[in-house]
């Protein structure tokens, strides 16, 4: 299926992949343990100065999963808007969080974990955002490579 819409600039994606992450409250978030084994959850998250910030318990297998890989692929839209970021992740505990991020994760999820031990935060700092929407903008879908925008 071939979409009528012109394909937009990179420039223009990388605007939409920006608005994305400053406005939406929810992705997916892919890990794999250290055999292996995938594990696919949605999470909320907050854009933290260049790195999106999301937060689960300390038990589950996404936070388990980023101490032995620091790898994580997060994807933000549907099918027909596909926003992909590979990502190295670390586990951040609530007293190593800054008070300016831990505010941040507060204020736009009305969520504050400071101090409920269960809890962690997971840092995710993108090295590669690839962004399409129809066959039309397969081509210069690469937008960021190795931690920097290419737009």
């Amino acid at each position: 299926m071939t979409n009528a819409e012109p394909a937009r600039s990179r420039e223009q994606r990388k605007q939409d992949v920006l608005d994305r992450l400053e406005k939406d409250d929810d992705a997916w978030v892919a890990t794999a343990s250290a055999d292996g084994v995938p594990t696919l959850v949605p999470l909320s998250f907050v854009w933290d100065r260049g790195t999106l910030l999301m937060a689960t318990r300390r038990t589950n297998p996404t936070a388990r999963n980023v101490t032995p890989t620091g790898q994580a692929r997060i994807s933000l839209g549907h099918t027909r808007d596909v926003v992909l970021i590979d990502a190295t992740a670390e586990v951040v505990e609530g007293p190593e969080l800054s008070p300016e991020s831990g505010d941040a994760f507060a204020t736009k999820l009305d969520w504050d974990l400071r101090g409920r031990t269960p809890w962690v935060y997971l840092r995710f700092t993108p090295y590669a955002v690839r962004a399409w929407r129809e066959e039309n903008e397969l081509s210069g879908r690469e937008l960021m490579t190795d931690g920097r925008w290419l737009v």
